[in-house]
């Protein structure tokens, strides 16, 4: 009288695992074969254009055959300009548009504003040095501005909506 006691689960996976390794053993062996193609051929101590490239290099190529450098240096004004006129001066004013090589900044404060526009040659210079200099010729420096009343593209001139009020 012989009791069988049921199967655990590690039992289980063992015979699916025995059974796995006598189908592979059962297949027979893919030889290895070279796939017909052109022999390489070595380009010599420089990277040859198949070979691989540093991301960097390859990103300089495609915008120097595109003809992307002026894009580029005005986003580097927008996207660097941090690091271009100093964490401080950055603090406290954004620049907004840039067209035709006049940047347009805000400044958060018209005191900031004020100070900008005493620094608007050293800041030119920097951007100068840092872009090119065809890329920011003036600086325009505003404060910050109200609310406008202003809705549409027409409007009366006079006091707005404050005749209509009581």
């Amino acid at each position: 009288m012989s009791e069988e006691r049921p199967a655990r689960p590690s039992d289980i996976a063992r015979a699916a695992l025995e059974a796995a390794r006598a189908a592979s053993a059962s297949r027979p062996r893919p030889t290895r074969r070279r796939i017909a193609g052109p022999r390489r051929t070595w380009t010599g101590p420089r990277p040859g254009d198949d070979d691989p490239q540093p991301l960097g290099r390859l990103v300089d190529s495609l915008v120097q055959t595109q003809d992307w450098t002026g894009h580029t240096k005005v986003g580097a004004v927008f996207g660097r300009w941090s690091a271009l006129v100093g964490p401080e001066i950055a603090a406290h004013c954004t620049p907004q548009t840039l067209t035709e090589g006049e940047l347009l900044v805000v400044a958060e404060s018209t005191a900031w504003a004020t100070q900008l526009r005493l620094l608007a040659p050293t800041i030119l210079g920097k951007l100068r040095a840092s872009v090119g200099g065809d890329v920011v010729t003036r600086l325009r420096v505003v404060g910050p501005t109200a609310p406008s009343w202003k809705k549409g593209p027409r409007s009366v001139r006079g006091r707005g909506p404050r005749d209509t009020y009581g």
